[in-house]
This record gives structure tokens, sequence and C-alpha cells, in this order.
């Protein structure tokens, strides 16, 4: 019988470099070393190593069968109870690589459905919960306040709201380059966070 006390976390790390010397590597591996010290059961999505094409008509994204990729990636979205997604914030919105990894993923079938006898989509992945953790050079209160963190509410509504995640939660790191001091403690919190799966 398994523990109430322990959930299944994806951890989708959303920078489009492999270079481990990235920040939002280091913040993935964390939130997922935390959860694992904490025994939550924990499975790992690379954007930077994921093999899939981009989309580039509406008949590909409803018709065309997924790469095994994206067939991978569903299954272990699926299995999840909490997603997790990390990425930097590029050009005030998520890197492109990871925008077309989402809407490979994001299909009908598996994240919408339609509703029948109701107007818009119906939401498949209902049951889970979401955290969206995004780096940015920018003071992180800057970027709440004075450009109302648009591609961060932008994801959470027109992605995972769409598809029947809630509750999401934000954690906004700015000035990732300013202080090493900063940064660990950064590591520190994501190693919290997934101890408490949040």
């Amino acid at each position: 019988m398994s523990d109430p006390a322990t959930r299944r976390i994806v951890v989708i790390d959303g920078h489009p470099d492999p270079d481990r010397a990235r920040f939002v590597h280091a913040l993935a591996d964390a939130y997922a070393a935390g959860a694992a010290d904490a025994g939550h059961s924990v499975r790992r999505i690379d954007i930077a190593t994921t093999d899939f094409p981009l989309l580039r008509n509406a008949a590909d994204w409803k018709d065309a069968a997924p790469v095994p990729d994206v067939v991978a990636a569903q299954e272990a979205i699926g299995w999840a109870e909490h997603l997790v997604i990390l990425y930097p914030l590029w050009l005030g919105d998520v890197p492109a690589l990871l925008k077309g990894f989402l809407e490979q993923v994001a299909r009908p079938g598996f994240a919408i459905g339609e509703q029948e006898g109701h107007r818009g989509p119906a939401g498949l992945l209902k049951g889970r919960s979401a955290r969206l953790v995004v780096t940015m050079g920018m003071p992180a209160l800057f970027y709440r306040f004075y450009f109302g963190a648009h591609s961060v509410k932008s994801f959470e509504r027109n992605i995972l709201k769409l598809a029947g995640v809630r509750p999401v939660s934000h954690t906004l790191l700015g000035g990732v380059e300013d202080s090493a001091e900063q940064r660990a403690q950064w590591l520190d919190h994501l190693f919290d966070l997934g101890g408490r799966a949040e």
C-alpha cells in the first residue's frame, strides 16, 4: 500500500541548452533531489535532450501520431500528480523549444478534449497540480509588477488550466546572475519545495 503522504512528480526542465552549467538545470536537480529524499516518486523530462519536430499546421497537431519522445512525455505526465516546470525567461516568454514541446504534448485526446453539449474544451489532466519556476535577469518584482508576469499568467491560463491542471503556483527568481550566495539559497529553497512536493 502506497504512502498517502508521498506524491508522483514529474520535473520538466525547460532550458533548451543541454550545457549542465545552466542554472535552471541545477534548480531542477535540487527540486528532484529534495523530492526523492522525502520519498516522493520522481520522473524527469529534459527538453534539451528530448527529440521532437516543431508542429507546422493544425492537421499535424490534431491527427499526426506523436513521436516516441512525446509519447514517453505524455505517459510521464499522465502518471504524475504534480508537475514542476522550470525555464528561463527569454524575450519575456518561454523559450521556443519548450513552447514547441508543449504544443506536441498538449494534443487533443491527451490534454484537452471536447465537451458534449458545451462550448470550449474539456481539461483532461484534472487532478494534477503544478509549479512554474522561472529564472530571469531582471528583478522578479519588476517582472511581476511592471510587466504583470504576463507570460507566466498566459502559461497558467492558456496551457495548464485549459488542460485542467490546478492549482498552479509560481516561483519567480530574478537577477539570477547577480550573486552566488543568492543562487545557493534558491537551490536550498527548491530542495525544500521538492521535499514538500509543492
